[in-house]
């Protein structure tokens, strides 16, 4: 070997050692310089460190002087108590077969709080062969906070999921679901969620009631991305239906693309209920379940339009039940409802789907006749329902019959507009009323014109009330002999504008306007001062007669508005007759006859007028406590020539004295009447014949002549 060749080798030696010691230099400043420690420590009880990194100050605050050797503290000892096992076994598994471990646990910091750490490590043996443990150790405290509020956040998730009230879902656009909660589960009548997304395949067909709500859905998740109190009625797994509302949401992943659709499912099952509840109560008669006259306006509208288009009539019916009023205020509220409740189930019972019947007042209803194009078969249904009407009802243990009128109003020919047909319809049934009721009338112009006459009445009427207008004339009674022994006081009016009213226009009014009992007020007060004044220093009396209105039986104080008057007025009830017609029976026969008793205990004399024409029979002449029975001029018109007519009458008289009334004769217009009647044995007379009504000077001077009529 040369020299050149000895410098060569010698000069590459040098290179390496300068390499070696660069490499050494190079893992020293990395080891030094990463976040954690590295280490070698011995396998002993306390993991006594034989080498640190500079990181181990920062990763626990004690620095490689006070940690190798143990010198100041063992890292067994800075080690949390709690995971000090479970270290040990991760590292003597490794030893075991000299392997790695990785291991997360817990170190006291020289400052006195802990952190978490994870360390990675291998059992390898050293340069004299001996077991020791090489790693590194790196502070995971902040990692491991992101972790456990992961977790927390998951645990909050899965338990608002698992335990919420609303039911949750997931959903793919093809309408599987893909996750669903138990309250979802409860919601559709599964027993698990698991059950639901294992059986709900098909949601568009298995799910929704409603055709296509499942594309609606998914129509409106694409346009908006989102769906709010999306509600419909859905089929539960047993096949009852319910009302759900939805709220979703499109879930799109890190790049925009679609994952499914997410949501809440809340059932409003109850709240549907009610507001169904509600709209009904707005829109149908709570007695009867009929609809009211918001539901009519509606109904009357649809079949305007149906009719214009296929060129039928629109027939509008009004039903009025004649005498309700008795039996409600005779038998109660309870029984009238049962009467209204049994007619309207009648009336909607012999209708068919396309017509409507609603109940617009107390016991008033209107029908709604669709596509009718002959008024012949409008006919047949009116008579039919008439029938219908008049069938039987039981109240309170016992059968009544009531009556109705019905009104007819003719779309085109009566009305365009509901507000006519209905007026024109109303019109019309006053004129079934007043044809006898229990019958049906078609609306006329001329029917018109008398209801605005109507109307135009009844406003005077109130008017001439409050200015004390009604006065009173007096129609004689006498006996044989043709001595006036009483008068019966007849009400009068003469308007300003529209002259002389008579009783026949004005009472019927008064009876349905409500105005009945302050006219009968006013026409007693005037009758009973007159009787007053014409019964002072009289040897005999003078009685003085006066009609009372069935529908005042109605009320709860006609006795005891009558008894004050008479008391204010200083009149003796023996002077006063109370007329009332036959039709009170048809109401509460019990009720009529306790009023009655009343006035008959007060003294007042009781007559029953127009007997003979109506409802009376023996049963009623007993019952109730009458003295007197008035035969209606129609069984005395034509007696002298009608061999029947003056049958009857010989008839109704005897009937009368049989049972020990005062038999009065109304209606005498001749001589051969006022004979065959005191032939009979008639009591007392009344008639055109003997006085027309008079007023009370008339009356007065009469009297003052001697109280005698000269035929």
């Amino acid at each position: 070997m040369t020299h050149k060749d000895t410098s060569r080798i010698t000069r590459r030696g040098s290179l390496l050692s300068s390499e070696v010691l660069d490499r050494s230099r190079v893992l020293d400043t990395l080891v030094n310089n990463l976040e954690g420690m590295a280490y070698r420590c011995l396998n002993n009880g306390q993991w006594t460190m034989i080498f640190v990194s500079q990181g181990c100050l920062g990763l626990c605050g004690y620095s490689a002087a006070e940690l190798v050797n143990d010198t100041m503290v063992s890292w067994e000892q800075i080690t949390h108590p709690d995971d000090r096992a479970r270290v040990r076994r991760s590292v003597e598994t490794a030893i075991d077969g000299l392997g790695r471990f990785t291991v997360q646990y817990r170190i006291r910091t020289a400052a006195g709080y802990f952190k978490w750490v994870m360390e990675r490590g291998v059992a390898v043996p050293d340069e004299q062969g001996e077991i020791v443990i090489e790693g590194f150790i790196e502070d995971i405290t902040g990692q491991k906070a992101v972790l456990e509020a992961l977790e927390q956040a998951e645990l909050r998730y899965r338990s608002i999921f698992e335990n919420a009230s609303e039911g949750i879902f997931q959903s793919t656009r093809d309408g599987r679901y893909l996750a669903a909660n138990p309250a979802l589960a409860r919601i559709y009548g599964y027993d698990t969620a698991t059950a639901l997304v294992a059986d709900l395949a098909d949601i568009e067909r298995r799910l929704y009631v409603e055709g296509g709500r499942r594309e609606t859905f998914c129509r409106l998740m694409e346009q908006q991305g989102e769906v709010l109190n999306f509600e419909s009625e859905v089929y539960r797994r047993d096949g009852t239906r319910i009302w759900i509302s939805e709220n979703a949401h499109v879930v799109h992943g890190a790049n925009g693309e679609f994952i499914c659709y997410e949501g809440t499912v809340q059932d409003i099952s109850e709240r549907k209920h009610y507001q169904q509840q509600l709209e009904r109560q707005a829109n149908h008669d709570l007695l009867t379940g009929l609809p009211n006259r918001i539901l009519l306006n509606d109904r009357i509208e649809q079949g305007l339009a149906r009719a214009a288009r296929l060129g039928y009539y629109l027939p509008l019916v009004f039903i009025d039940l004649d005498n309700f009023k008795f039996i409600n205020d005779g038998l109660g509220h309870v029984a009238g409802d049962e009467l209204l409740k049994s007619i309207a189930k009648r009336l909607a019972g012999s209708l068919r789907s396309s017509d409507t019947v609603a109940r617009v007042g107390g016991d008033e209803f209107v029908l709604v006749l669709n596509d009718h194009y002959r008024i012949s078969t409008v006919i047949s249904l009116l008579e039919r329902m008439l029938n219908e009407i008049r069938r039987p009802v039981t109240l309170a243990g016992r059968e009544f019959q009531v009556g109705a009128s019905l009104g007819v109003a003719m779309f085109p020919d009566d009305g365009e507009d509901a507000q006519s047909l209905l007026k024109h319809a109303d019109i019309a049934m006053y004129a079934a009323k007043k044809r006898g009721r229990n019958n049906f009338q078609f609306f006329t112009h001329d029917l018109n014109r008398i209801a605005d006459e109507r109307l135009n009445l009844e406003a005077a009427m109130r008017l001439a009330l409050e200015g004390d207008e009604f006065t009173v004339h007096y129609q004689p009674k006498v006996d044989a002999a043709c001595r006036i022994v009483g008068v019966e006081a007849l009400a009068r009016w003469t308007h300003a504008g529209l002259g002389v009213v008579g009783p026949d226009r004005f009472i019927p009014i008064a009876e349905e306007s409500g105005l009945i009992m302050p006219l009968t007020l006013a026409i007693l007060r005037r009758a009973f001062s007159a009787a007053r004044r014409w019964n002072e220093g009289r040897a005999t009396p003078l009685l003085v007669a006066v009609n009372l209105s069935p529908l005042l039986f109605l009320g709860d104080d006609i006795v005891e508005r009558i008894a004050a008057l008479l008391e204010e007025i200083g009149l003796s009830p023996a002077l006063v007759e109370l007329e009332i017609t036959e039709t009170v029976f048809l109401g509460d026969g019990a009720r009529a006859v306790a009023i009655l008793t009343e006035f008959k205990a007060l003294g007042f004399r009781l007559a029953m007028d127009d007997f003979g024409t109506g409802y009376s029979s023996l049963s009623y002449l007993r019952r109730f406590p009458l003295d007197i029975i008035k035969i209606d001029r129609s069984l005395v018109t034509g007696l002298e020539h009608e061999d029947e007519v003056a049958m009857i009458a010989r008839a109704a008289i005897s009937l009368g004295k049989s049972l020990r009334k005062t038999v009065v004769a109304e209606g005498v217009e001749n001589r051969a009447q006022f004979e065959f009647l005191c032939r009979q044995g008639c009591d007392e007379f009344q008639g055109f014949l003997l006085s027309r009504p008079l007023p009370e000077a008339q009356v007065t001077a009469l009297l003052a002549a001697g109280g005698v009529v000269r035929l």
